[in-house]
């Protein structure tokens, strides 16, 4: 157990992501009831459990050898997945707004001075350090996703000119890390098998935009419309690249399946709620039956790896 401690990934907060994800759609459903409490009930306390199972081996490994941890904060990639830590907290304070409101808020708190700190730090990182185009992935957009999804709960606890500005530089920078990203992808070599699933990432910035800003403006404007046809602009290219994905060896970074398809089923949800039309509806449902069957075949695989030890490896 001790050696495996050692190589506990970061990226188990991906787990995190997805479930909560998936609690946060399950309470969707509810509300508009589509279906019961108890399937929300219990989502929402199991990613609950998972999140403070997580949490307690990755302090275990700040403990006992935090030079790896060290490593972590310091690698090209894996920094970036730390702001998933935070994004986890802020997901887990929208699910338990409705559910329980005193700790939905004092979640939002740790989890918008956490992520606050965490995607100061990666920004500055990524201007202090030399790169090579070639570490460009989608899991650049995890910190900027993270200002997005402040706003969500935000609008409940601070004036909304306090969720405008987290709105504003999650925006800025996912269509700079976009164009980038962008540019990586056509003009220099592909990414690697690992990476693959993290273009599922694509999907959630203009999602939990539209998300976000409907909680902000209350508006179902050109510019609400313009950030959900875009998502869904990425879930249909996606289905076009669905060779890419064909063959591909399991690596835990396939939970970043997961969170944007609950992201693109909560942005329906929420379009079908303000809109009243029923194409949204029919979305809402297409997609959700997608994020449970891609969620329960990464949980299948995941669980399987453990078993076979696996996952606690040096990747390097």
């Amino acid at each position: 157990m001790k050696g495996k401690l050692r190589y506990f990934p970061i990226t188990a907060y991906a787990i995190v992501m997805g479930l909560a994800g998936l609690s946060i759609v399950f309470a969707k459903f509810h509300h508009m009831q589509w279906l019961p409490k108890i399937f929300y009930e219990i989502m929402l306390f199991s990613t609950l459990f998972v999140f403070l199972g997580i949490s307690v081996l990755y302090a275990l490994k700040a403990i006992r050898h935090f030079e790896e941890v060290k490593i972590d904060f310091n690698h090209r990639i894996r920094i970036n997945f730390f702001s998933a830590f935070s994004i986890s907290i802020l997901l887990l304070s929208i699910a338990f707004m409705s559910y329980w409101p005193f700790l939905s808020m004092s979640f939002w708190w740790i989890g918008t001075i956490v992520h606050t700190a965490l995607m100061l730090y990666t920004v500055a990182y990524w201007i202090q350090n030399n790169f090579e185009i070639q570490f460009m992935n989608p899991a650049w957009f995890i910190p900027i996703v993270g200002n997005m999804l402040i706003p969500i709960a935000g609008v409940e606890y601070l004036p909304k000119l306090f969720s405008f500005f987290y709105f504003g530089v999650g925006f800025f920078f996912w269509i700079i890390l976009f164009t980038i990203f962008l540019n990586r992808a056509i003009f220099h070599h592909q990414l690697p098998q690992k990476f693959v699933p993290t273009l599922f990432i694509l999907i959630a910035p203009p999602a939990i935009g539209f998300i976000a800003y409907i909680r902000i403006a209350q508006s179902w404007d050109t510019f609400a419309v313009f950030l959900l046809l875009i998502s869904y602009f990425f879930a249909v290219l996606l289905l076009v690249l669905h060779k890419s994905f064909k063959k591909l060896e399991f690596f835990i970074s396939w939970w970043a399946f997961t969170f944007p398809l609950m992201a693109i089923t909560i942005a329906s949800v929420v379009a079908f709620q303000i809109s009243h039309q029923a194409i949204f509806k029919y979305l809402s449902f297409f997609f959700m039956a997608i994020a449970v069957l891609t969620i329960s075949f990464v949980a299948y695989k995941t669980v399987g790896k453990i078993r076979q030890g696996e996952i606690c490896i040096n990747e390097e």
